[in-house]
């Protein structure tokens, strides 16, 4: 069995976004026996770190990830499709934007709003002449907080892994989510 080191504890409760007083709380030990050991001041008993390990993994079990909220089944178009595509796409899946994704990767994207100002000659143009910027991208690890914060000013995120378009998470789905 290996044995997390100060850094591995800091590093992990940091990521939790936890305090060293909230772990401290979670562990039933002091805020400044936390502050000693991940400052490498001090070597815990075996029980002790038994303990921080088990409330950091309660704590990482209560942490909603972006793989927990995104929706696996993307509606995408690519930039070569025929706008007439990502407009069929959109009605069908009732959507009002699509990420534009070539080989895996998101590139950019095409909403109801690029084409509001539209004829109906621009059906045979490629997406790529209508296309807005690329939504934004996490990792499958990120927080729902951190997704969230990017809700706030795009329309959809995309969740990626090793250039690999993984899922798609909009407001509804963080909406459905919490409620």
């Amino acid at each position: 069995m290996r044995l997390p080191t100060p850094q591995d504890l800091r590093e992990r409760r940091t990521s939790l976004e936890l305090t060293q007083a909230e772990v401290a709380d979670k562990a039933d030990v002091s805020q400044p026996l936390i502050a000693r050991i991940e400052g490498g001041d001090v070597d815990p008993r075996l029980s002790t770190l038994r303990r921080i390990v088990a409330a950091l993994d309660a704590a990482e079990g209560d942490v909603v990830r972006a793989r927990d909220v995104m929706h696996a089944g993307v509606v995408a178009v690519t930039p070569d499709d025929p706008v007439r595509t990502a407009v069929d796409r959109m009605q069908d899946a009732g959507y009002s934007q699509l990420p534009v994704i070539t080989d895996g990767v998101p590139v950019g994207s095409i909403s109801d709003d690029d084409l509001v100002h539209a004829d109906e000659t621009v059906g045979d143009d490629p997406v790529r002449d209508w296309m807005g910027e690329s939504f934004p991208t996490v990792s499958p690890d990120a927080t729902l907080e951190e997704v969230t914060n990017l809700l706030d000013h795009y329309k959809a995120v995309m969740v990626t892994s090793a250039g690999e378009t993984l899922g798609i998470i909009t407001g509804a789905d963080v909406a459905a989510r919490v409620g």
